[in-house]
This record gives structure tokens, C-alpha cells and sequence, in this order.
């Protein structure tokens, strides 16, 4: 008998003694790291996808301070409770609440008739339904604008364009952005009827991209809209051949201002096992405008900072406590970020992060403690580097949504995300499911699931590097 048989036989002998009462023991499998979790999120994961696919089909758009809003609130305390999310509450706020009203409707009168797609911008006035019909003058950027004597667009309505074009890190919005943020407010103190501007976007659909507009002190809303790219494009041809001839526009735009109503921060946690250690807050926001879904903003960035709570959470309880907040009513004013401070503002915050730049690919890390906690910096990088994700070294200043964070003067994290096309979808009716890819999705949840489970694992201070309590004041020496 060769040697393999004989041990062979000699095993079943020993197996037959012993009998069946004693199996072999079935050692446990070793506990994931987050690392191991943060690279099975990064193939596997679909929770990002379960809760932007959820609310966009069940609830759809979710202007502020609306019943669609609510039913947004509603559909995501549903989904935390659901998930494992301890203390979650929608905490009310009251806001001031404007509506879009009826489509909008822009037309060329003379000398080249045709109608233009346009859509109203947030927090502007209305033409009433028999709408204004008045003499179009063009400025081709905001500081053309400004320049115009005042008065001197009396009866008119003041068009401006400005061209956006696209880049990775979304800066063009910068530049393009004060076409909408300030020329309605601007034209309206030189005495204009009412505004319309080139849609502050980067697609050359007949999509207009809506958003908030202002106005000064003492000076009444006007009716202002925003109109498709391509429509805007054709507006600034009709001037070169006019030859000086004027260019009569008929708009109507019937918005609403419905006074105070109510909105709502969704909150939930992973509760950590040390109390008395400051949280993690990751943030996004759940309203939408009106005229598309809010897939890419920001229902994807709900999703990817709970899916990554939960992942955290694999690992066993971090230690310290990560805190979700869907804000509300961000689009229209940050009223929850400002509502969430003011009713917070007491309860330390250990670091901000946020994600509402889209679902593609997260490519860069910055901080605003590079420089005061230098090696938490760099082994956030050393971590992320592993998804494709470089360390910058712009200073992090946090989403939209972390007022809290800047007001405490606290640590932020910036996840930059690629906005190379962000800028087509923004603020349309293109902002739908079908735009976010799965691939690059699950890259975010893993870069966020890395990045969250060090800072819920960190002793000291975030922003600093330095000794945190580990109890209250009151608890010490007992």
C-alpha cells in the first residue's frame, strides 16, 4: 500500500471512532475591512442605484415647498427606516415658496416670427396670462449690462447671452452663472418690462435650464426666463440680420409666489460607538426643479452618501456616529442647509461632505485641512488612489448644504466629481434616470464608502490632528 493510502485509511479509522458527533469546526470568515467593502461596492453595489431609481419613478420631481416635495420626504424616511437607519425624522422649516406656473411661452413677433422654447426662472414675477409684448435689446455679458445707462430699458425687455462651455470641474458655471443669478435684478433697476437670457448650460438641445434668479432691495421681481441654447443662439442671428431694425417680443410667463409653506430636512444615522465623538455629515439634496426628475441632481448624491453609510456599517459600528442629511428646498434659496444650522449650530460637527455634482466619476480629493492635519490628508489619497481618484490641492469649501460645517468653521471634504456633461442635464427636462451610468455610480459609492469609513474610524480631530473629548466635561476623572 503506498504512503497516501495508508494515511488515507488511517483518517477513515479515526473518523469512524469518533463517530459523527464531532464535525470539524467551521472557523468564522475573518470581518471585512473597509477596504474589502469600499472594492465590492465598486462591482456590486446597486443600493445608489435602488434609492435614485425609487424616487424618481415613485415621486418624480419634487419642486420646494411643495405636496410633490413632501411626498419626496415621505418616500425617503420610508427608505432610511427601511435600510437600518436609526434616528431618522424629517425635521420641518418653513420657506418662502415660488411655483412656475403655466409653460412658458416666447414668441417673435417681428420682422422674423417664430416661437422660442423658454422656461421662468425661480423667484421671478409673472406677465400675467396676457403675457407683455415689447422691444427685445441685446448685451452680450452681464457687464455689458451693467453699463447701460439707467432708464434706459424702459418698456424693454433686456436679452443676454452668454455662452457656457463645458469642463471637468464644472468652473465655466462661474463665469456663465451671473447670466442668471443677477442680470434679471440688474436689467429690471435699469427700468426693463422683463428679461430673457441664453440658458446657463452646455447642450444644444431646445431644453431651457431653469434655476434662481434675483433681484436688489427695493426692486420688484420681474418676469424672467431662460431660453434653449440653440433658440438664444438663433435670437443673437436675428440681430445681424435685422440690420438695426427692432426685434418685438411677445412672452408670457405665470409664476406664483405662494407665501410661506412647508419643507423638511430628512435626516438618519449609523450610530457609532462613541457618543460623545462629534459625526460625520454627509450630505445632498432631495428637491428638484419642476420640469425634469432630479436623477443627477440630486437624487444620485442621496443615494451614494446612504449607500455608503451602510457600507461603512458592514465593517461593524464605525466609531464615530455618520449622519445623512437629504436637504430640502436647496434649489430655491438653501433654505434647509441654513434651516439645518440654525437648529443645530450647537451640536459639533466632526467633518462636511457632500455630493450633488451628478453621478459620473469621482477623479479628485481636496481638503481644507491639508495643511492643519497633513497626515489624514494624505492617507485619504493614498486610500482613493487605488479608484482612480488623484489629491488635489485646492481648498475644500463644501456643497451647498453644509452651512452647519462653514458656520462651525469646520473640516470639509470635497469629492470632485467629473462634470464634464453635468452642464447638459442641469436644471431640464433631461435630468431623468437614463442619463446616470451604473459603472460610474458604483465608482462614486466605493470612493465615498473608503473616505467615510476613515473619518468615522478617526480619534482625533479631524481638522486638526488634536486630542478629541472622549466624554463631556462633567464625566471627567469619574
Amino acid at each position: 500500500m503506498t504512503k497516501p493510502l495508508i494515511a488515507l485509511a488511517a483518517l477513515s479509522l479515526a473518523v469512524s471512532a469518533a463517530g459523527a458527533r464531532t464535525p470539524a469546526r467551521v472557523l468564522p470568515p475573518p470581518p471585512l475591512t473597509i477596504e474589502d467593502v469600499a472594492d465590492i461596492a465598486l462591482t456590486e453595489d446597486e443600493r445608489a442605484w435602488d434609492f435614485v431609481e425609487g424616487i424618481t419613478t415613485e415621486v418624480g420631481p419634487r419642486q420646494a415647498g411643495t405636496e410633490a416635495e413632501a411626498r419626496g420626504r415621505a418616500w425617503a424616511v420610508a427608505w432610511l427606516k427601511a435600510h437600518g437607519f436609526q434616528n431618522v425624522a424629517d425635521e420641518p422649516f418653513l420657506m418662502p415658496t415660488w411655483v412656475p406656473g403655466e409653460p412658458g411661452r416666447a414668441e417673435i413677433v417681428s420682422p422674423f416670427p417664430q416661437s422660442l422654447a423658454v422656461a421662468p426662472l425661480g423667484d421671478s414675477g409673472s406677465t400675467g396670462p396676457e403675457g407683455i409684448t415689447a422691444e427685445v435689446v441685446m448685451f452680450k455679458s452681464v457687464a455689458e449690462l451693467v453699463a447701460a445707462p439707467d432708464g434706459s430699458l424702459k418698456g424693454k425687455i433686456a436679452f443676454v447671452s452668454n455662452t457656457m462651455t463645458r469642463t471637468q470641474d464644472g468652473s465655466q458655471y462661474g463665469f456663465a452663472g451671473p447670466t442668471r443669478w443677477v442680470a434679471s435684478g440688474i436689467a429690471a433697476s435699469k427700468g426693463a418690462l422683463a428679461t430673457v437670457i441664453k440658458s446657463v448650460g452646455t447642450d444644444d438641445h431646445r431644453n431651457p435650464h431653469t434655476g434662481g434668479t434675483s433681484f436688489p432691495a427695493g426692486v420688484k421681481p420681474t418676469p424672467a426666463g431662460a431660453l434653449s441654447n440653440p433658440d438664444a443662439a438663433n435670437l443673437e442671428r436675428m440681430f445681424k440680420r435685422a440690420a438695426g431694425k427692432p426685434i418685438t417680443m411677445r412672452l408670457v410667463l405665470t409664476p406664483k409666489d405662494l407665501g410661506q409653506t412647508e419643507s423638511g430636512n430628512v435626516v438618519g444615522e449609523i450610530v457609532g460607538r462613541n457618543p460623545y465623538l462629534p459625526p460625520v455629515l454627509l450630505a445632498c439634496h432631495l428637491d428638484s426643479w419642476w420640469n425634469g426628475t432630479g436623477a443627477v441632481d440630486d437624487g444620485a448624491g442621496c443615494g451614494i452618501i446612504a449607500a455608503a453609510a451602510m457600507n461603512v456599517a458592514k465593517t461593524g459600528a464605525p466609531l464615530r456616529t455618520i449622519r445623512v442629511l437629504f436637504a430640502g428646498a436647496e434649489e430655491t434659496g438653501l433654505w434647509g442647509s441654513k434651516a439645518y444650522s440654525a437648529a443645530h449650530i450647537a451640536e459639533p460637527i466632526a467633518v462636511g461632505l457632500e455630493s450633488d455634482f451628478g453621478a459620473d466619476r469621482i477623479w479628485r480629493f481636496d481638503s481644507n485641512f491639508r495643511e492643519s492635519n497633513p497626515a489624514l490628508h494624505r492617507r485619504i489619497a493614498a486610500a482613493v488612489a487605488r479608484f482612480g481618484v488623484s489629491s488635489g490641492s485646492d481648498v475644500a469649501s463644501g456643497g451647498a448644504d453644509l452651512n452647519i460645517v462653514r458656520d462651525q468653521k469646520g473640516a470639509l471634504i470635497d469629492l470632485q466629481q467629473d462634470g464634464t456633461r453635468y452642464f447638459d442635464l442641469h436644471h431640464t427636462p433631461d435630468d431623468t434616470l437614463d442619463k446616470i451610468d451604473p459603472v460610474q455610480l458604483r465608482q462614486n459609492v466605493a470612493v465615498w464608502t473608503q473616505v467615510v469609513g476613515i473619518l468615522a474610524s478617526e480619534e482625533t480631530s479631524i481638522l486638526t490632528g488634536g486630542p478629541v473629548p472622549s466624554a463631556p466635561p462633567m464625566m471627567k476623572g469619574k
